[in-house]
């Protein structure tokens, strides 16, 4: 069983993958060849104090996950960010009105508000994502994490994960809720600045959350924190992909074991969500 620590993320047309020090991504381009890019990931100052900070080392490693997309998006200088997908980003725009819409609205109710909010955020980008190539690629993506880690073939392997990143909204959403609550107790649900920070709360909490149920695996609670993210795994965010999108999978991890200066045991492939990879 591979013990690289490996994270990454679906692209239009292709896959992102990263370990703690570097990223990697590939492409298929229009005309069926595969681009391929790749660098060192920068770190934040005092990331090992940071790690040892609960609630403060899940925004700090949600921060580093994502410091790598302005470098990847330059070096392929065109649209490749699942964010630059038309029918996502139509998804987030109608997502966020509605929620802005739906706080003033509701004010009278404010358990139904946030729970109906919570879905609202989530939900347009799910469908947008299924009915995109992005599900496939995400497939891709978790089809190599059984090859890499059990030295498997991804052509069979399953297109869910345990520890996707998906199973991170379980969690969200209950944190999120109870931020809401707090913040509609204390009269502040309107205050930019204590909503920033009851959200980081939020965000920092819903890690603490997942690190405990990947550690617990089995344990009722986790379990049910689990099943939001993994029908979601089933139903939305992943699909079979095809050998070619698997090929693309392959291409992104191989560059980055290069970097790494790892060799794959069967030529397969992992990835395994960013959430995940910091867990």
């Amino acid at each position: 069983m591979a013990d690289l620590r490996i994270g990454g993320m679906a692209l239009r047309d292709g896959v992102l993958l990263q370990t703690q020090d570097h990223w990697a991504a590939a492409v298929r381009l229009p005309d069926g060849s595969i681009r391929v890019r790749s660098g060192t990931k920068p770190r934040l100052p005092g990331h090992d104090a940071f790690d040892r900070v609960p609630l403060v080392r899940g925004v700090a490693r949600m921060v580093e996950m994502t410091s790598s997309l302005p470098a990847m998006r330059r070096e392929f200088g065109q649209p490749v960010l699942p964010q630059e997908e038309p029918a996502l980003l139509a998804a987030t725009v109608a997502s966020a009105a509605a929620t802005v819409a739906l706080r003033g609205a509701m004010k009278r109710a404010p358990l139904a508000r946030e729970l109906v909010v919570s879905a609202l955020s989530v939900l347009p980008g799910l469908l947008a994502v299924r009915a995109t190539e992005l599900s496939r690629f995400h497939g891709a993506e978790h089809k190599s994490v059984a090859a890499y880690e059990t030295d498997g073939e991804p052509e069979t392997a399953a297109k869910e994960h345990d520890r996707c990143g998906s199973n991170l909204l379980g969690p969200l959403l209950l944190t999120n809720l109870a931020g809401g609550l707090v913040l509609r107790a204390a009269r502040r649900d309107n205050a930019p600045l204590p909503t920033l920070l009851v959200g980081l709360a939020s965000l920092g909490s819903a890690f603490e959350l997942f690190s405990w149920m990947s550690r617990h695996k089995g344990h009722p609670l986790a379990e049910m924190l689990r099943l939001p993210g993994v029908t979601i795994q089933r139903v939305f965010t992943t699909r079979e992909p095809t050998e070619d999108q698997l090929d693309v999978a392959q291409a992104s991890l191989r560059e980055l074991l290069r970097l790494e200066g790892v060799e794959p045991e069967n030529g397969g492939g992992g990835a395994v969500d960013a959430a995940a990879a910091t867990t």
